[in-house]
């Protein structure tokens, strides 16, 4: 008997011949359902009597198509609430059937699973006499983390609750989602269900009990913390949070996303619906970063399987003639056979091109050398353009895109360094070009590899946006391309070479493009067509499912990793705590600008007052005597 008199049934355990109802909750920003969707239900259908999927927004044809075959019912409700309101909506469906069921297993579509097994669990719980269960558990915590204050109570996590009937027919779960809050954010799903469910009907004396509890593994929050432990003992999912979380804060917890990986696969679950979902989900150098999606090749071939080859064409821009026979070389790195697709600015290099491969004696395969039309967009506009249908042909399997790229005006130094970054991190040497290769042979879905972001020589870091955030947010809406752009930097092939699948560019090749787009004075300067359109190929082919892999040689991250690790050690030494802090201290802060006093003195609003820097700003350029005096002192003559 609790506080108020009413007493709680009994806990139970679920009946051997108990009927379960699963309550499964999709969000999807196209409407549309990811593959692991489908598999994650059918691995539970021989386990649950009825399957309730309801979706939060809209629901396309296909979408609808790829549920149906897996799901009992489908309930398609306005997006508000986050899935706690989805479940409302379920329960409100449902009504007196629920009646029906011995448990109700309330989830959604943040993990992957079945990653192991779902009955062993299900099993060892179904013996436990408790009203209700979650797959994993949070500790609790004072200060609550999310406020700062308070206690944030120990709490089932709510991915994955499962209530029995002694529990969803008593008054008191009817009275709970009767006054269910309304929750606009995530931090109110958070706070105002997540962190209270299991305090609420614990202290209301219904008992709870938990599979893979945290007091087992060395974090609080071992779903995030401690997933392959997780996985090891048994846990059916993984959450999808250590692949699209903050990269610094998972690197503040040393969590490994490629290690995760390593074990997910492991266990035999199929990655190609891992990936699509993330590279269609996720921004891609924020996956590049969680899941350690760079490889480093080694020289030797011990990947390449030459009894799979696939059909390759290079893709050579070659303006500087004088680097025919350097490209040539790079390309003669490719296992086995290829053709190749010269484009150049007129027929006397066209002439020139021919002599340098001629002297080379038999090609590779096919020889196709084409004069463009005009230069305007270089590159860019040779490829998508003048290569539109060796793109669209479905000949091949992969394409190989070069250009002479010698950057003369950045000085000698910088546009060698950046030349061979491009070249010898693609096509370094026989045995390395073969296990870039085998990447392609053994990952269906990865849809284009390139050479990590350059940055010796370059001010990329922090900046490599540039001017062209705007215009590659517009070319995605126009082609309706759903990827989250990322925030600081793009994860981008910067020098425009990759090896990629054509079926990953559709979307950019079949578009009409026409070289009258890529003219004018302001076309290759930054914010262009042609900076826009380098910008662009892993979030199109994230939209197709195709994810992003880069790749470097050993020599290569000796020379970037110690610059990089310089430069990271000089920008930390003045600022607060880890690198965690530090970011957020700075970003906190905002732009230097110009270093002025004013400058500073927003900083420093923006720090300690936060949302007293328009009002300063508002006196300042007031044209009053208080306004005069500031600008004089804050903005001094130069």
């Amino acid at each position: 008997m609790v506080s108020d008199g009413s007493v709680v049934p009994a806990a139970q355990t679920f009946p051997s011949d108990g009927r379960r109802l699963v309550v499964y909750v999709v969000w999807d920003r196209r409407g549309d359902v990811d593959d692991y969707i489908p598999f994650a239900l059918q691995g539970l259908r021989d386990d649950a009597a009825h399957i309730l999927v309801v979706v939060n927004g809209e629901l396309s044809a296909h979408g609808r198509a790829r549920l149906e075959p897996v799901a009992d019912e489908i309930l398609v409700r306005p997006n508000s609430g986050f899935d706690i309101w989805a479940h409302k909506a379920a329960l409100d469906h449902l009504g007196e059937a629920v009646a029906d069921y011995d448990e109700i297993i309330f989830t959604n579509d943040t993990w992957f699973g079945p990653v192991r097994p779902y009955r062993p669990v299900l099993e060892r719980m179904a013996h436990q006499p408790a009203h209700f269960w979650g797959m994993t558990d949070h500790a609790r915590e004072e200060p609550n983390p999310f406020t700062k204050k308070g206690v944030l109570h120990y709490h089932l996590q709510s991915f994955w609750i499962a209530v029995r009937r002694s529990m969803f027919l008593s008054e008191a779960w009817r009275d709970y989602w009767r006054d269910l809050p309304e929750m606009p954010s995530y931090f109110d799903a958070v706070l105002k269900h997540e962190a209270v469910f299991t305090h609420h009907f614990a202290t209301r004396g219904f008992s709870h009990a938990v599979a893979f509890s945290s007091a087992d593994y060395p974090t609080d929050h071992p779903a995030l913390f401690n997933a392959d432990l997780l996985l090891a003992d048994g846990c059916p999912v993984i959450k999808r949070r250590p692949f699209f979380h903050y990269p610094p804060f998972l690197d503040r917890h040393a969590v490994v996303g490629r290690e995760l990986v390593d074990a997910v696969a492991a266990y035999g679950y199929p990655m190609p619906i891992f990936w699509q979902n993330l590279a269609r989900n996720v921004e891609p150098k924020v996956l590049n970063a969680d899941a350690g999606m760079l490889e480093v090749l080694p020289d030797v071939d011990v990947s390449y399987n030459g009894g799979a080859p696939l059909r390759t064409v290079a893709v050579a821009h070659i303006f500087y003639v004088e680097m025919t026979n350097e490209m040539l070389d790079r390309l003669d790195t490719l296992p086995g056979a290829y053709d190749l697709v010269v484009t150049t600015v007129d027929s006397e290099r066209a002439a020139r091109i021919r002599q340098f491969i001629e002297q080379r004696g038999t090609p590779r395969g096919a020889v196709d050398i084409r004069v463009v039309h005009s230069n305007d967009g270089r590159d860019q506009s040779a490829f998508l353009v003048g290569c539109r249908d060796v793109l669209l042909g479905g000949e091949y399997d992969l394409v190989v895109k070069l250009h002479s790229k010698k950057t003369p005006q950045d000085g000698f130094n910088i546009g060698r360094h950046f030349k061979d970054q491009q070249l010898r991190n693609l096509l370094d040497s026989p045995g390395y070009t073969a296990n870039l290769i085998a990447l392609f042979q053994k990952e269906p879905g990865l849809g284009i590899v390139y050479p990590p972001m350059i940055h010796i020589g370059y001010p990329t870091m922090g900046r490599a946006w540039w001017a062209n955030k705007k215009g590659v947010a517009e070319l995605c809406a126009r082609l309706s391309i759903k990827v989250p752009l990322d925030d600081v930097s793009p994860l981008a092939p910067f020098g425009s070479m990759f090896i990629a699948r054509p079926e990953a560019l559709r979307l950019l090749v079949q578009e009409p493009w026409n070289y009258e787009q890529f003219g004018g004075a302001a076309a290759y300067e930054d914010g262009g067509l042609a900076h826009v359109l380098e910008r662009m190929p892993s979030y199109a082919a994230g939209e197709l499912g195709f994810h992003t892999r880069t790749a470097a040689n050993a020599e290569y991250m000796a020379i970037s990793h110690t610059a990089l690790e310089y430069k990271l050690d000089q920008l930390s030494a003045t600022l607060p705590g880890d690198t965690l802090d530090a970011i957020h201290y700075l970003r906190g802060a905002g732009n230097v600008g110009e270093g002025r006093l004013i400058d500073f003195a927003r900083m420093y609003l923006r720090l300690h007052h936060p949302g007293t820097g328009a009002a300063l700003r508002r006196v300042v350029g007031r044209d009053t005597p208080l306004g005069r005096g500031l600008r004089r002192i804050l903005r001094p003559p130069r």
